[in-house]
Order: structure tokens, then C-alpha cells, then sequence
């Protein structure tokens, strides 16, 4: 139980019904959720706004309601009027779970790439060093032993209080985090400070309907977190680099290729051999040593760049780092599948044409026999996303295996000929197989010395959405599966 004026305190608001003398049994936002004694969060939403269910939730036993506009609630309900209700989530919750972040130090990573694999490896790295690390991020959300699995990059300002309340209740050190500019627009991050704020990169990304205005509201929701944080590490060889830290208030430093970056990466070799693609490269500046990752490419370089610059701030040695990175492997990112040794297989979360482009690009450097890119796009998204990805595809891949996704309430056909459209602006060769699995079965089947064959899409998910249902389906088990049936010849 929380005293309501005691959760309202720092927040601008006014009491415009009832009074501010009761106990709250639990803050809500969801008013399916409500339970009696609840203060229910009225949050105007892309799809539903909360203050169209005020009665609904009054009706299962909340007594006192937050809102940034008139409802119409029985009188003996307290009605708290503020300007924006998402923000006051933030306060209250804060204050509810005992501004737990103040017993954590809280690193959060900004970015349109490489904020999964970097907070992997933070982790890695700081528990290395003895530190116990919380995280939360688009795949999971980590605290001890428990992993709870991830609806968002950056959950709703409540779940990160109650996250966090949870990882100091474990004795947590810290927690490393995903940020995201739609979290930071939204004021899911408000309510704390950050210890380190980080930005590695910004491309234009989720503008759309129900996301960003523009490429400039998406920047400025990045720019947020350096006015929230106490020390900002930013990517120096990026070109908004300074547009993000405009207005910061925090102390800066920098990393990357420039020789300008407090830590610098120089010396980067390509690694390859059959089933095994990495990078090594020289750190130098405020610390010096040499580094070898078994993840490939030039954006495995600022990734590992970005968690030595956060992980000298808690005094980790460099022996830990090199330890670390040399096999610290993340989920769905460039996570290579041993399956071969004449070739190699990985499977990346890459389902954008941006993330395509990179990733082929970066793996073209390792001058493979053949590129391979097998993948498909989801359904009820942007049409446009299929033309480019599959324009993409048949520029940079050697053959394109096209397949299916999450087609939600689409034909996968359907899909798959738009893909077709986009290959057909290059002279890119390509296969159709609508079954993801057969894709990766005659991937695998097809396979030649000294190819480079990537699983692109899925990533990290475990499941395929049909018709509004999602059926398991983990890439790792179809290739578990296809190498079981080869080897017991039921081809």
C-alpha cells in the first residue's frame, strides 16, 4: 500500500475530484488490470486512448484516476488532472517501487544499430569483472536467473520500475539497457538518471504512421537521453554525432575510426576460415590493447568499441575485456551455426533494407565463394520494405532464397512476388520456396565450399505469426532438424 500524495509528490498536477488521502494497493495503466485500491494511468495511445475506459476502470475498484483530460467519474473518485499522463506514469512508478534506481547504476545504449549486441556484451564483460547485471533489451529482459521475454525494446515506464526494483532486490550492481527513441519520446525512461548514456549510430528508421513524424523528431527523441544522463559516450565518426548532443548536460566523451576519439580503433583485420568469420583490431587512446572478436565485420568493431568505452568506467581490466569479446555471442546477431566445414551458415535479425544492406556489405568483404541470403518480409507492414530489401538482396547476394516471414493476415505468395519485384532490378539470381524450412534445407543442401550463407529476418524469434496466431518456429530447431533428416538419409 502507497499513500496517493506521497506518490504525487514532484509531479505537476492538480486534484480537480476527491481527495488525496488514500492508499493505493497498485498503479495501473491497462484497464484490464485494475484491481480494487488500483490508481489507474489514463495514457493516450497510437491505437486506444486510457481515458475512454475511466468508468470501466472506477467499475472494477480504482479510486483515483490520473488524466490530462476531462472524464466523468462517480464523485467519491479522486480525479488527478496532469499535461501529459505518460510522464506522471514515469513519477509515480518511480516513486511507488522506492526510486529503485538509485541503488543501481543504469547504462542506457541509444542507437538504430547495435544496441542488442552491445548490452550482451557489457554484460558479459562487467560480470567478468564481478559485477551482477541486470538487462533489459528487445529480446529479453534478464534479472538473476530470470529471463522474461521482450514485447518492447523499452517497456512502458511501470515494467522498468518494477525491473528495476527487482534487479536491486537481487543485489544487481547495475543494469544495462536498450533505449529507444519511441521509449524516450514516450518518457518510459523518465523518473531516473542514467550513470552512462550511449549513442552509437543514427540512419532514418521508424518513421512512419505510429512511430516518427520525421528523420528530425527521430534524432531529437535520441538527443534526450544526453540531457538525462551523467556521462554521454558517443560515436564521434557518425555525422549526427553533433546534432545528438546538442543541449546535453552531461560530461562527454568519445570513441570510433577518428583519430579525434578518446578511444580510437585502428589495425582492423578480417578473420575468416571455413565456419568462422571475425574481426581483430588495435584500442588505443585512453586505454591500449588489441582485440580479436569472433563476430565479423566493421559494425562488430564499433559494437565491442562502444562496451570497452562503457566497461572502463567500472574499472573492468583489459584482460577481462579481450577475454570476453573473444566469445561473447548474441542471439540472432550474426550468430554463427556450425553446420559445415566448407561453408558457413549464420543467422541475423537483419529485416529491413538498411540492416540487409549492411550486413551483405560487411560480409562481401570476406570475398566469399558465394553470398547467400535467404529471407522474407512480414506481413501488414510497409509494402515498400519487400521492394527494397529484395532490390538489396539481388544487388549484393549471389543467389536470394526467398521465403516466408510472419505473413500475420497476408498471402505468403503475395509477399513473396513483391520481394520478386524488387530482385528483378538487378541481375541477381534467385529461388522461391514459400516453407522456411525447405528454404533452409535446400540452403544447406546447396551449400558450396567457401560460402557465406545468411538466415535473415528472424533473428532471435522462436516463432512464426499466422492469421493472428504464432506457431513455434526456431531457426536453430529447422537447422537441428534438416541435419538430422540428411544425416539419416530421409532427405
Amino acid at each position: 500500500m502507497k499513500h496517493l500524495k506521497q506518490l504525487l509528490a514532484g509531479i505537476e498536477c492538480e486534484c480537480v475530484q476527491g481527495t488525496t488521502e488514500k492508499e493505493i494497493t497498485e498503479i495501473v495503466y491497462d484497464s484490464r488490470n485494475v484491481v480494487s485500491g488500483a490508481l489507474f494511468v489514463c495514457i493516450p495511445g497510437t491505437v486506444v486512448d486510457g481515458h475512454e475506459f475511466a468508468a470501466e476502470a472506477v467499475k472494477k475498484g480504482a479510486v483515483a484516476l490520473v488524466v490530462s483530460k476531462e472524464v466523468d467519474v462517480p464523485k467519491d473518485v479522486t480525479v488527478i488532472l496532469t499535461k501529459d499522463a505518460r510522464y506522471a506514469l514515469a513519477l509515480l512508478s518511480a516513486a511507488y517501487f522506492d526510486h529503485p534506481a538509485k541503488q543501481l547504476k543504469i547504462i542506457g545504449i541509444t542507437g538504430t544499430k547495435g544496441k542488442t549486441t552491445t548490452t550482451y556484451m557489457v554484460k558479459s564483460m562487467l560480470e567478468g569483472a564481478g559485477y551482477k547485471v541486470g538487462l533489459i533489451g528487445t529480446i529479453e529482459t534478464i534479472i538473476g536467473d530470470v529471463t522474461i521475454p521482450s514485447a518492447n525494446t523499452t517497456p512502458e515506464s511501470y515494467l522498468i520500475q518494477k525491473y528495476f526494483r527487482e534487479m536491486a532486490d537481487h543485489s544487481c550492481d547495475c543494469c544495462v539497457m536498450e533505449v529507444s527513441s519511441q521509449g524516450l519520446m514516450m518518457h518510459r525512461c523518465a523518473g531516473f538518471l542514467f550513470e552512462i548514456g550511449v549513442f552509437t549510430n543514427i540512419e532514418p528508421d521508424h518513421i512512419g504512421p505510429g512511430e516518427h513524424a520525421s528523420f528530425e523528431e527521430y534524432l531529437a527523441c535520441k538527443a534526450m537521453l544526453f540531457r538525462q544522463c551523467k556521462t554521454g559516450i558517443i560515436n564521434i565518426d557518425d555525422g549526427h554525432a553533433a546534432d545528438i548532443v546538442k543541449g546535453h548536460t552531461c560530461e562527454l566523451e568519445t570513441y570510433g575510426f577518428s583519430k579525434d576519439a578518446d578511444l580510437c580503433a585502428s589495425d582492423v583485420r578480417l578473420l575468416h576460415r571455413p565456419g568462422y568469420l571475425g574481426v581483430s583490431y588495435r584500442v588505443s587512446g585512453r586505454l591500449d590493447l588489441d582485440v580479436e572478436i569472433d563476430v565479423p565485420g566493421r559494425f562488430s568493431v564499433f559494437n565491442s568499441l562502444t562496451a570497452i568505452a562503457i566497461c572502463r568506467h567500472f574499472g573492468v581490466g583489459c584482460g577481462v575485456m579481450k577475454q570476453t569479446l573473444k566469445k561473447v555471442k548474441t542471439k540472432g546477431r550474426i550468430e554463427l551455426v556450425d553446420v559445415s566445414d566448407a561453408f558457413t551458415l549464420m543467422i541475423d535479425y537483419a529485416h529491413n533494407a538498411m540492416s540487409l544492406k549492411s550486413l551483405l556489405s560487411t560480409l562481401r568483404e570476406y570475398e566469399p565463394g558465394r553470398l547467400v541470403c535467404l529471407f522474407g518480409c512480414g506481413g501488414n507492414r510497409a509494402r515498400a520494405r519487400r521492394f527494397e530489401m529484395g532490390e538489396v538482396s539481388g544487388t549484393l547476394a549471389d543467389l536470394t532464397i526467398i521465403t516466408s516471414d510472419n505473413p500475420r493476415f497476408e498471402d505468403p505468395q503475395a509477399i513473396i512476388d513483391d520481394i520478386r519485384t524488387g530482385i528483378r532490378k538487378t541481375n541477381g539470381a534467385y529461388v522461391e520456396i514459400i516453407d522456411r524450412k525447405e528454404a533452409i534445407r535446400y540452403a544447406i543442401a546447396h551449400g558450396q565450399p567457401g560460402d557465406v550463407i545468411v538466415l535473415a529476418g528472424k533473428g532471435h524469434e522462436d516463432y512464426q505469426e499466422i492469421r493472428g496466431k504464432k506457431y513455434p518456429m526456431d531457426e536453430r530447431t529447422l537447422i537441428a532438424e534438416v541435419l538430422e533428416e540428411q544425416k539419416s538419409g530421409r532427405w
